[in-house]
């Protein structure tokens, strides 16, 4: 109770504040103070640097003032439309990166971007240095908005929109269905299993609820659109002694489902987040931040998964969701009150129907199994002293930060049990009359709330260093940094902490602003590795050169201004190492084996799992990087372009090559083989930024292109093969590795004279027939190559295009983002159809002998299909494609139309996101098979300033 009552008090104290330090910035500052600058502050690892003095690798979106032309829902919305490295999900396609909000490690999705100043894209290894280990693979820096000097202002901004789903999977109806069911059985050797008369009434329509034929995703049980709707109001002001910002938001968004209580599924967020800044005396500054968000998802319960996973498998010929109470034969009196008993009929007209097969299924749950809503708080708290330090010697500075984080999560429920009934029919002068009802559980409601899956997280994170900045005979500029950081969060169900601790230094040094050095050092932590092993320095040197400042560029008529960086690292990293006590050996007598000596004396045997190997180490990521930057024409054209070749090495396995074989037993299972460092990846490539910046007349033009394109290659792997092509050394880290196909058998003769294909099953003429890579006439996983590159970090090349066009208070902004070089597998449940799995449109392209020329898919089976549904090329497909992710306009009112209103300045903007992908797999990459449709949306949403 003493913990809520301290938030409540510290949450009231950000929110009046405002209105207690307005007082006094009316008393001392009469006027705006508007700061401007051509060489903006960039935030980077514990300091904010002017941008020019940014020794690459780094990459910054100014998020406040794109956020005037382009409205998000979420922090890293397309950040790869405006910046080079980022390729959506990772940063120079290493992966896990860090996300800092405020220099506390936290999620991006709990920051909304009216809640975002800036956003830094820390890429290269020398610019995460300073971090320590968990910050080997990049960091996302989001700085959130805090107070300014200035009277106090209300920001408010209003949204509202509709998300239009894109596109539905086709799957087929009930009377196609059996149709190619039956044949699929006829290739099997197998009798139908319908007939011909049945397929025709479910053909035919005359009676849905007998011959029932269920769409998911139709009007019956899918909205058109729904909506979401947001609202934030901002307050901000301050004066040189005490600055405050307040963000306070909410929005809620419905669902696609229109059926049941799945009608009334929503999300909400409640968010207050605030902060203060106090200048105490000349020399000590103090900021205190809060944020609280309040999450909420309410949703009907299902028993036998969600609704997209039965829309994925449960056959149209099953079952009828609801059926009309009238159907029943008025004679039937027992069937009649069997029903009448019912607790769900569903707009008095309606019960739920049923199979002995089917007692509970997705459309009975969402009407009567009741609803649960899940609830996450978050409160994050985190405060600062900046001391300085000139009094001692001029430049000197001491900073601290710390914080405390707590997440909570719970799901609370009302679980009903709810009866089904299976009809009985007959025909009765030509009508289906149902005769008799088979009814399956009962209507019980408990009334009880059950409350479960509660998982509370808590990060506690502290930082203190010195910073000395100090130019010397107007020449010579130094700086340094020397820091001890560390976090620690503890997650529930893990026993083990998620820890980073370092200490580091930074010593940089400038002559004119014109050449720079730079060395830092952070030494590392980590409690995942054996006691003496712990401990590891990752080093980092950079050099800079503004050539645009030498005596030979100062008549240049094409360059502004040219920058050269280069920068060489080593960083080591617990990232890659996935589990505590690796470097342990492991025994068990769980799975070893009963014996005995005598009679009547039974033991068991233990077993080793893994051997020990004490000196594990960290896994290292050995980097140079070089960055040019320049700006040509009078700023008409900005270029940011880095190159960078960085090796992932010591990556940990257990091998199977280096050790002699007799190291480990299949039966029983057994080994003493350890883990050791010993797999190494490398990655090359290049990433650019450039910006075009011209008025034409009275039309501000601005369009900017950005990108990433990378190579991977797998530089160590312990493995040996028969054959060079089964390597994976010296291929890329994300291959898709598979069969070679050759098209589909078209005769028994062709499977007779074909190399023998042995992944079970017998194979027939419609099958995959598959290139034998080695001559040895048979089919197996010898056969495995290397196929093509999936870009499991992004793909390849990555693009992004963004332009802007202002004339007078109107602005056009589009945004554009496009991927290439990656390709996937169709290996979902919708392409790869067998057994009894539902089928989708894709099997009417199928192999018989009537379309063995034109046929793109194999033949039918009720079998296992194991020897076509397996990885190939037959089922790739590249994923090339262009997104046109946004288009908004916005209208700045005139000022003589609000001059004499409340508003200080009012904004008005349409927008539409997720508009439009462009690609030969445009069907495919816009299709979601077990999950809700991906959306286009439409918004409008007003700004206003008091």
């Amino acid at each position: 109770m003493k913990h809520i009552q301290k938030r409540f008090i510290l949450f009231a104290l950000l929110f009046v504040a405002p209105f207690f330090i307005n007082a006094q910035i009316t008393a001392e500052n009469e006027t705006d103070t508007i700061i401007t600058s051509n060489d903006p502050l960039v935030q980077v690892s514990y300091r904010k640097v002017a941008q020019s003095d940014i020794l690459g690798g780094v990459s910054v979106v100014n998020l406040e003032e794109l956020t005037k032309k382009n409205y998000n829902t979420y922090s890293l919305d397309n950040m790869q439309g405006y910046i080079g490295g980022f390729t959506g999900n990772s940063l120079w396609g290493m992966g896990e990166y860090l996300v800092l909000v405020d220099g506390i490690p936290r999620a991006a999705n709990n920051v909304l971007p009216t809640e975002i100043e800036q956003i830094s894209f820390l890429k290269s290894a020398s610019a995460v240095v300073l971090y320590g280990s968990r910050a080997a693979k990049g960091v996302i820096y989001i700085s959130t908005k805090r107070g300014k000097i200035k009277p106090l202002e209300i920001n408010v901004r209003a949204n509202t929109g509709y998300h239009v789903s894109k596109s539905h999977p086709k799957y087929l109806g009930s009377a196609q269905y059996m149709t190619l069911f039956n044949e699929a059985r006829q290739n099997d050797g197998l009798s139908a299993s319908y007939s011909d008369e049945d397929i025709y009434n479910y053909a035919s329509g005359s009676n849905p609820y007998r011959y029932p034929n269920v769409d998911f995703y139709s009007s019956d049980y899918l909205k058109s659109y729904y909506n979401r709707t947001d609202v934030s109001t901002e307050i901000l002001g301050g004066n040189e002694r005490a600055r405050f910002y307040t963000n306070i938001g909410y929005y809620r968004q419905g669902d696609v489902l229109d059926f049941g209580k799945a009608a009334d599924n929503y999300t909400d967020r409640l968010n207050i987040r605030g902060n203060i800044d106090l200048e105490l005396n000349d020399f000590i500054s103090a900021r205190i931040d809060a944020n609280a968000t309040f999450y909420n998802s309410r949703s009907a319960n299902a028993t036998d998964g969600d609704y997209w996973s039965a829309a994925a498998t449960l056959r149209p010929n099953r079952l009828s969701p609801l059926i009309p109470l009238d159907l029943i034969d008025p004679n039937d009196q027992q069937s009649l009150g069997l029903v009448n008993g019912s607790a769900n009929i569903i707009g008095g007209q309606y019960f739920l129907g049923g199979t002995q097969v089917d007692q509970t299924n997705v459309f009975a749950d969402y009407y009567a199994a009741g609803t649960s809503k899940w609830t996450s708080r978050q409160f994050q708290f985190d405060t600062g002293l900046d001391f300085d330090l000139s009094g001692v010697t001029e430049g000197l500075a001491f900073h601290t930060l710390f914080a405390v984080d707590y997440a909570t999560s719970y799901s609370t429920s009302y679980n009903n049990s709810y009866a089904v009934y299976q009809p009985s029919w007959y025909n009765y002068n030509g009508a289906d009359v149902i005769a008799g009802l088979t009814k399956y559980n009962n209507d019980e409601k408990s009334g009880s709330q059950n409350i479960g899956g509660s998982t509370s997280n808590q990060t506690i994170a502290f930082s203190g260093y010195f910073t000395y900045d100090k130019t010397f005979s107007d020449d010579h500029n130094l700086s340094a940094i020397l820091l001890a950081n560390g976090y620690q969060q503890t997650i529930s169900g893990e026993y083990h902490r998620t820890s980073n601790a370092n200490i580091g230094l930074q010593v940089g040094y400038n002559y004119k602003q014109k050449y720079y050095a730079e060395l830092a050092a952070a030494v590392i932590h980590s409690a995942k590795l054996a006691p003496g092993h712990r401990n590891a320095m990752s080093p980092s040197v950079s050099l800079g050169w503004k050539i645009g400042e030498e005596d030979f560029m100062a008549n240049s008529s094409v360059f502004d201004d040219l920058t050269l960086n280069l920068s060489a690292s080593i960083l080591n990293s617990d990232l890659d190492i996935e589990n505590f006590y690796m470097y342990e050996e492991n025994y068990t007598q769980a799975s070893g084996a009963w014996w005995g000596w005598y009679d009547g004396a039974v033991e068991r045997s233990t077993n080793s799992l893994r051997g020990g190997n004490e000196d594990l180490t960290f896994v290292k990521r050995k980097e140079f990087s070089a960055t040019l930057m320049a700006s040509m024409w009078e700023k008409l054209i900005t270029v940011n372009t880095s190159f960078f070749i960085n090796s992932t090495e010591g990556l940990l396995i257990e091998p199977l090559t280096i050790f002699p074989n007799y190291f480990f037993t299949y039966w029983p299972d057994a080994s003493f083989i350890p883990y050791v460092n010993y797999n190494n990846d490398k990655r090359v490539g290049f990433d650019f930024n450039v910006n075009f910046n011209k008025r034409v007349g009275e039309v501000d033009l601005s369009l900017g292109l950005s990108g990433i394109y990378y190579t991977t290659e797998a530089t160590q792997r312990d493995e040996n093969y028969e054959y060079d092509y089964q390597y994976r050394e010296g291929k890329n880290i994300d291959g898709i590795w598979g069969l070679e196909s050759a098209g589909l058998f078209q005769s028994q003769d062709e499977v007779d004279n074909s190399p023998e294909q042995k992944f079970g099953g017998t194979v027939k003429p419609g099958d995959i027939k598959y290139v034998d890579q080695n001559g040895d006439d048979v089919i197996d996983d010898k056969d495995v190559i290397y196929l093509e590159r999936a870009g499991w970090s992004g793909a390849p090349l990555t693009l992004g295009v963004n332009f802007t066009a202002k004339w007078k208070g109107l602005t056009f902004f589009a945004l554009g983002t496009g991927n290439y070089g990656a390709y996937a597998m169709k290996n979902d449940t919708y392409h790869w159809v067998y057994g009894d799995r539902k089928y989708s449109e894709v099997v009417l392209d199928r192999w018989t002998e009537a379309t063995k020329a034109t046929a793109t898919y194999p033949r039918l089976t009720t079998e296992s299909g194991s020897n076509n549904f397996r990885n190939s090329d037959f089922w790739m497909y590249k994923t090339d494609r262009f997104n046109l992710a946004k288009v908004q306009i916005t209208y700045d009112l005139p000022q003589s139309l609000i001059q004499n209103s409340l508003f200080e300045n009012m904004s008005i903007y349409v927008s539409g996101a997720n508009l439009l992908t462009i690609s030969k797999e445009s069907d495919l990459l816009e299709l979601e098979f077990d999950s809700a449709p991906q959306t286009r949306f439409f918004n409008i949403g007003l700004k206003a300033t008091f």
